[in-house]
């Protein structure tokens, strides 16, 4: 399959789904929304990253805007489509859901929940109905109406819009580096413990984070 990345910083991208594609024997076709003009077309899924911007700052960031509509077109489209972090809030207020700060920032690994239709969904049904998934942002969104809520956890943590679209506020895609470059400035807990947390769990979270990926290309191909 030819997999579209859309991107919204150097730091927050595909990373640990790269590898899972490329061994899959896909195609990853990486697109920059801040400066890359129109979306490529032809692509068989979507997986939308994270970032610093958020829901709400469109007059700086005036980009969201396309963000929003593409999420829209590609979901009515039903072009399979995975949304982590900042993708799945902007698929949250794309789809008319709130999307507000959290107050305290999140950073590390929080209890999480899979609901009883996130535990037959096939996607997110390949986690166990407990686990804990990494959280990296300051902000959250509600459930979108009309979407199945997935898992719950310190904040709603994902969500599925119609059979094909799905968001995520956790991070399955993450390798340690990138996510340290996160908590360079202003950090909301200290560093090393942050960096200590990785150490411990990140083997055992990327495994899931390999399993919810192919989870989303084997639904994309059905």
């Amino acid at each position: 399959m030819r997999v579209l990345a859309v991107i919204h910083s150097h730091d927050a991208g595909p990373e640990l789904f790269t590898e899972v594609l490329a061994e899959d024997g896909h195609e990853l076709v990486e697109w920059d929304i801040r400066v890359q003009g129109s979306p490529p077309q032809d692509v068989d899924a979507v997986m939308v990253f994270g970032g610093d911007q958020n829901v709400g700052e469109e007059l700086r960031h005036p980009w969201l805007h396309e963000e929003y509509d593409a999420l829209r077109r590609w979901v009515e489209d039903g072009t399979p489509l995975l949304g982590v972090c900042l993708g799945a809030q902007t698929l949250a207020h794309a789809f008319g859901a709130r999307v507000q700060p959290i107050g305290t920032a999140l950073a590390g690994f929080y209890d999480t929940e899979l609901t009883e239709e996130g535990r037959s969904d096939p996607v997110l049904g390949v986690l166990p109905p407990r686990f804990e998934a990494f959280n990296g942002n300051g902000y959250r969104f509600d459930f979108p109406e009309n979407a199945t809520p997935l898992a719950t956890g310190p904040v709603p943590q994902a969500f599925r819009i119609g059979e094909r679209a799905w968001g995520v506020q956790f991070h399955p895609e993450i390798r340690r580096d990138h996510v340290m470059t996160w908590f360079v400035d202003a950090p909301p807990r200290p560093v090393e413990e942050i960096a200590a947390e990785l150490d411990e769990k990140l083997p055992a979270w990327q495994v899931k984070g390999r399993a919810l990926c192919r989870a989303f290309l084997a639904a994309a191909r059905r």
